[in-house]
């Protein structure tokens, strides 16, 4: 093989080639920090292209069914404004224009010809996480090892999207291996947020969080394993769902940690508008994708559910807020943008009461203990092909690296050890319910709390490297409740200061409070978290509807 660097310049080089010359910018210099508004003064897209991006999904998909836009514009519309994009944050790593506009022809053919739509999806761009295979092109989640790896058949979820109507355009950039936070690697380099570029656009989906930021694409897909649909959703202000195991097909996708069985990954929609999430979940569902991959729950589109018919309708609702876990504080913008939340609530007629959490920092190192069983040895054995050093921090400057706290630090545990710890999540679930059960008698509404609301992080975008604690999107992960990440404000260096010290839970939630700086945090979007029941995606998707009109009615 050759050295592990001559393979990353070449397949670089073959992306850069992949890129219409004629879509090539020139981007505002490293010094320019917030580049959200470039795409739109560039000069690359006329005023018709500005106006398909800017559109949100659904109408986007009422002009696309009765002609009154192409595929065709729409998708080189998004195709434009993702490669900008790609210039400004680095978001891309699979380009493949031609391929794309032949799609969106043959459906504005089909259209034409037929009078009807594909799909519930006809015409729709949508970008994907480097991990859901398309025939013909490579997936190598961030390992250089699987440069030249191409795939010969879809991932299901593809063929589910391509049935619906959809047009994959772009894949989008993740950190090596997956497992971490932020999103970097030895092929593609570095995903920037686009709102502040000296931050993280989150991860492990933070290339599809920057790429849908800057609405280069009207839809994503991400995946979701301890918060990687969650976590570049919240630090990119976006709408985000994690699904519950089984509710979207994850078959034949590359990812990281397979076979292991226990706390699963899931896919899930990054998207500008909540409409959007309610449009994906629908859309895949109703495909009957339990027909095509065996894990998948037999579960069509719940419309009773969505018109929460478990939970008094949706007419006075009781909504908990978890102000912390018990484990680390968050900074101050995370803590106004709860207190904004409580009160656009109760304005709108809803109860709300606190949470009161339990056992999450169990839960937290409970899911590190299951990936750590046989992390390290993955990660080595897929490395070791062609030498490329496994990434040990995301920090800008590695020698002021502190010890990595997303890689393991021991060589895992036994099989009997890990039965152990599987047995432990099943009993806390069970608490979990338990607790959540008891809730009742708080409410007023003579129903458990309807759903919780809580930081989707303790902080906002952090600076690369930074981004240390998981736990406020791992423990949903763990105990399985779908959640959506919904946006409320953003930092703001007078409203959010540094608050003064708190009784610290220990030296750890010490230094994410000495972490906070208003000034470096600036312009970070601001976004928390609702999180429903295990299988309650519908519920939680229209609840959190109800909570983005409180929040407009009351601004």
């Amino acid at each position: 093989m050759p050295h592990w660097t001559a393979l990353v310049a070449e397949k670089k080089q073959r992306q850069l080639e992949s890129i219409p010359q004629e879509w090539i910018v020139t981007p505002p210099s490293d010094s320019t920090l917030d580049v959200s508004a470039f795409p739109e003064t560039c000069g690359l897209l006329n005023a018709r292209e500005i106006e398909i991006t800017n559109t949100p999904v659904n109408v986007l998909l009422e002009k696309l069914a009765c002609a009154a836009w192409t595929a065709v514009d729409v998708t080189t519309a998004f195709y434009k404004r993702a490669i900008v994009a790609h210039q400004l944050v680095n978001c891309l790593t699979e380009i493949f224009v031609d391929r794309a506009l032949v799609r969106a022809a043959e459906l504005d053919d089909y259209l034409k010809n037929t009078g009807k739509v594909v799909g519930p999806l006809h015409g729709l761009p949508i970008s994907l996480k480097d991990q859901l295979c398309i025939k013909g092109l490579e997936t190598t989640i961030g390992y250089v090892s699987w440069i030249g790896q191409y795939a010969d058949k879809n991932a299901v979820l593809v063929d589910v999207l391509i049935e619906c109507g959809a047009v994959p355009f772009v894949r989008t950039n993740v950190p090596q291996t997956l497992a971490w936070p932020e999103s970097f690697n030895n092929v593609f380099g570095r995903t920037t947020n686009p709102y502040n570029r000296s931050l993280t656009s989150g991860g492990s989906s933070g290339g599809e969080g920057a790429l849908v930021a800057l609405k280069g694409s009207p839809l994503g897909v991400g995946s979701d394993l301890g918060g990687s649909v969650r976590i570049p959703s919240a630090f990119c202000g976006l709408y985000g769902l994690r699904p519950s195991y089984g509710r979207v097909p994850y078959y034949g996708a590359r990812g990281t940690l397979e076979g292991q069985d226990s706390v699963l990954p899931v896919f899930g929609p990054m998207t500008n508008s909540v409409v959007g999430v309610k449009v994906f979940m629908k859309a895949v569902v109703n495909a009957k994708p339990w027909l095509k991959d065996p894990l998948v729950v037999r579960k069509k589109w719940d419309e009773d559910e969505y018109n929460l018919v478990d939970h008094g309708s949706g007419k006075d609702l009781c909504f908990a807020i978890m102000w912390d876990d018990g484990v680390v504080v968050p900074h101050p913008p995370i803590r106004r943008s709860l207190e904004i939340v409580k009160a656009g609530l109760q304005k709108a007629g809803h109860n709300v009461v606190d949470w009161k959490p339990i056992k999450h920092r169990l839960l937290g190192d409970i899911t590190r203990d299951i990936w750590n069983a046989a992390s390290a040895e993955e990660f080595m054995i897929t490395t070791s092909v062609t030498g490329e050093p496994i990434i040990a921090t995301m920090e800008l400057d590695d020698a002021d690296a502190a010890v990595a706290s997303f890689r393991p630090q021991n060589g895992g545990i036994t099989a009997y050890q890990l039965w152990q710890v599987q047995k432990l999540r099943q009993d806390i679930r069970k608490e979990y319910l338990d607790h959540w059960e008891a809730t009742a008698c708080e409410t007023g509404t003579g129903r458990p709390v309807d759903a919780i609301i809580c930081p989707a992080a303790p902080f906002a975008a952090t600076p690369h490297g930074k981004n240390r604690y998981v736990d406020y999107t791992i423990v949903w992960n763990a105990l399985d409740y779908p959640a959506a990440i919904f946006p409320v404000t953003t930092v703001d260096s007078i409203l959010d200061g540094k608050a003064p010290p708190h009784a610290f839970y220990d030296d750890f939630d010490k230094d994410i409070y000495e972490m906070y700086d208003p000034e470096i945090f600036k312009n970070a979007p601001v976004c928390l978290q609702l999180v429903g029941r295990t299988l309650e995606e519908e519920a939680v998707i229209r609840m959190t509807e109800i909570v983005d009109a409180a929040l407009l009615a009351a601004k």
